[in-house]
C-alpha cells in the first residue's frame, strides 16, 4: 500500500488507474458474455432457452449495453464536475466512467453505421475503438501529455515551445489524413507515435493518398496495406473480440434490432 500511496495517489494518478482497470475488466467481461450468448444461439433453440446470460429487453425493446455505458459515463462525469467529491469517491466515479466507456465503445460500430453490425465484419471497428481507448488510458496513466509546461526561456523559448507544439499537432493531423486514425489520436498524447505515423506510407484510400500520391506511390501503398495486412489485423481483432458471423462458420446472421448482449 505504501507503493500505491507514493507512486499512484501522491502523483494524482489514482483515478486514471481505476478508470483503466474498470475499462479493461468491463470490456473483457462484456465480450465473454456476448460470445457466450451467441454460442448458445448457434447451438440451436434447445441451448438458447435458459441460463442467466441473455439479452436485456424492456417493454419488448432490446436495450443494447451501449445504453448503460452512456448513462454511466454521463452520471460519473456530471457528479465529478458538479461536486468534485475527492478521494475515495473520485476513484469510485472513475470506475463508473471506465466501465461505461468500455460498454459504449464495445458497440462503437453500431454508432458509426447506425445498424446492428456487432457480429458483422464492420463490427471489428468496435475492437479498434476499444484498443484506442485502452491505449489512451495507458498513456494518461503514465502521465503523457500532448503539451508539456512552457519553459521560462523568454520570448525565444516561448516561440520554440509553440513551434514544437504546433509541429506535434500537425504530425497527428497528417496521421489522420493518411488514414491512420488510431495513430493520430494516440499521437496527440504520445508525440513519437504521431511522428512515426506521419513519416510512413499513407493508406491507399486515405485523403492524403488520393490527393498527393502518383501511381507508383499508390502501388506501394496498396502492397503495404493489402490483403495480408488486413488478414493480420483481422486475426488480432478476432482474437480479442470474436470472429464475425461470416468468418465464424455460419453463425447466426444479425437482423434488425438483434444483437447478442
Amino acid at each position: 500500500m505504501d507503493w500505491y500511496e507514493r507512486v499512484i495517489v501522491d502523483s494524482g494518478r489514482a483515478a486514471a488507474l481505476w478508470a483503466l482497470l474498470a475499462f479493461l475488466v468491463t470490456f473483457a467481461v462484456t465480450r465473454a458474455v456476448t460470445r457466450r450468448i451467441r454460442a448458445r444461439r448457434v447451438a440451436g433453440p434447445s441451448a438458447d432457452g435458459g441460463g442467466a446470460l441473455a439479452d436485456v429487453h424492456i417493454a419488448g425493446v432490446h436495450v443494447h449495453h451501449q445504453v448503460w455505458g452512456i448513462l454511466l459515463v454521463l452520471v460519473a462525469g456530471l457528479v465529478e464536475f458538479r461536486w468534485d467529491p475527492g478521494s475515495p469517491w473520485t476513484e469510485v466515479l472513475a470506475v463508473g466512467f471506465g466501465a461505461g466507456a468500455a460498454l459504449a465503445l464495445d458497440e462503437f460500430a453500431l454508432w458509426l453505421h447506425l445498424d446492428d453490425v456487432y457480429w458483422g465484419a464492420d463490427g471489428r471497428k468496435s475492437i479498434d475503438a476499444v484498443l484506442v481507448g485502452g491505449a489512451l488510458g495507458v498513456s494518461l496513466l503514465l502521465q503523457a501529455a500532448p503539451v508539456g509546461p512552457a519553459t521560462d526561456g523568454g520570448a525565444l523559448g516561448t516561440v520554440l515551445y509553440l513551434l514544437v507544439v504546433a509541429l506535434h499537432l500537425v504530425t497527428a493531423g497528417v496521421c489522420v489524413a493518411k488514414g491512420k486514425l488510431a495513430t493520430g489520436v494516440i499521437g496527440v498524447v504520445v508525440p513519437i507515435v504521431a511522428t512515426v505515423g506521419a513519416l510512413r506510407l499513407a493508406k491507399p484510400g486515405s485523403v492524403w493518398a488520393r490527393r498527393r500520391y502518383g501511381e507508383p506511390a499508390l502501388a506501394r501503398s496498396r502492397r503495404r496495406f493489402g490483403a495480408d495486412y488486413a488478414r493480420r489485423h483481422d486475426r488480432i481483432r478476432d482474437l480479442i473480440g470474436g470472429a464475425p458471423d461470416d468468418a465464424a462458420g455460419g453463425a447466426v446472421t444479425p437482423g434488425p434490432g438483434r444483437k447478442d448482449g
